[in-house]
């Protein structure tokens, strides 16, 4: 058994993507992801990588762009408003078939809000939140160690799909300390034959580019980029079921309000009454599967959130108004406590949903 070693979630980030074989990093930074900038800092320039702070968000991203179109293993990492500015850049990235890595420690909003922990990036993420249509893979981590592991992961699936992914995390994960495995020394085992490495004249030009002056050109891509989507969606959807075997009420969370959950599962669970947690763990593609078999069974649904009120759409999408879903949240960087999520389940039970 590997060693375990205490670091903050922001560290383990930076070290398991290290770990995964990326050796470029641009970044900016900005609270409470700085660490991840911090590290990288220290870190690349020992093992031959390349640490560049940008002049702003909107140069990281680019730079992003130019490596991942080398065929490169890199990434980029920001808080909620930096993300904002990286969006334009996002969507060259995902026009132009690329993978790579793009992290958000979330922070309160909207505007500058403040540093503490939020998950009101959730639309951002999983709507696509630069122009036009596309998607991003998007892992949503619940632990230090989940912060290494679904690093590792999402520069394998970005790989594997030739698209960007995001390890969307609250302010709180970052911050935290815990002690986590780190993942063994990787790399990327997926032949890139598109990308740009100089051809020395034995095979024809590849070229990077998002523009498509052709309309019908343009149609025949993005319908073939969602035939890719689609078959995500049907194999890459991941989450944890928690005492759902014979639950009559299913709490979903992700993030720091999953952890948060259990504990309020577990107590309700003392005062005999049967909830149980579904934890998405990527929110695109979203756990529809889980949630619509979970609509068989359960009386109604809670969606725990850090913000106003988002994933609460897809789950509704996912259960087809076949069950009552509420809402229990916080906002603007507080975090919802086991009293007040059992107090939501209780109100169910007490008007027999």
């Amino acid at each position: 058994m590997a060693e375990k070693v205490l670091m903050k979630g922001n560290e383990a980030i930076a070290e398991a993507a290290i770990r995964a074989g990326c050796r470029h990093y641009f970044g900016y930074p900005i609270t409470p992801q700085t660490e991840v900038a911090a590290y990288m800092a220290k870190r690349m320039p020992k093992i031959g990588g390349t640490f560049l702070q940008a002049e702003s968000e909107i140069s990281a991203i680019n730079m992003v762009y130019g490596v991942a179109g080398t065929g490169k293993r890199v990434m980029t990492s920001s808080s909620s408003p930096g993300v904002s500015l990286k969006q334009e850049g996002i969507s060259y990235i995902a026009g132009a078939d690329l993978p790579a890595l793009i992290v958000n420690v979330q922070r309160g909003g909207p505007g500058l809000g403040g540093i503490q922990p939020s998950q009101s990036d959730y639309f951002q993420a999983t709507k696509g939140g630069g122009h036009g249509d596309y998607h991003l893979i998007v892992l949503t981590p619940d632990s230090v160690q989940e912060m290494a592991d679904l690093t590792a992961l999402a520069f394998d699936l970005a790989d594997k799909y030739r698209m960007p992914a995001m390890l969307l995390a609250d302010g709180t994960m970052g911050q935290m300390m815990e002690p986590v495995e780190l993942p063994p020394e990787s790399g990327c085992t997926v032949e890139k034959p598109w990308a740009v490495t100089g051809t020395n004249m034995a095979r024809k030009h590849n070229i990077i580019n998002s523009l498509y002056l052709d309309p019908e050109e343009l149609e025949k891509t993005n319908f073939e980029r969602f035939e890719r989507y689609r078959y995500i969606e049907e194999h890459e959807a991941r989450c944890e079921r928690y005492m759902m075997d014979d639950a009559e009420y299913c709490v979903v969370a992700f993030g720091i309000a999953a952890r948060v959950s259990k504990n309020a599962v577990s107590a309700l669970r003392k005062q005999g009454i049967k909830v149980g947690l579904i934890r998405p763990i990527t929110i695109w593609p979203f756990p529809k599967q889980a949630i619509a078999e979970a609509a068989e069974q359960v009386r109604a649904f809670v969606s725990v959130e850090l913000s106003m009120g988002q994933m609460i759409e897809d789950i509704r999408l996912a259960e087809q108004c076949r069950r009552p879903v509420t809402l229990c949240n916080r906002a603007g960087g507080m975090i919802p406590t086991p009293e007040q999520i059992m107090e939501a389940v209780k109100r169910l039970e007490g008007g027999n949903a």
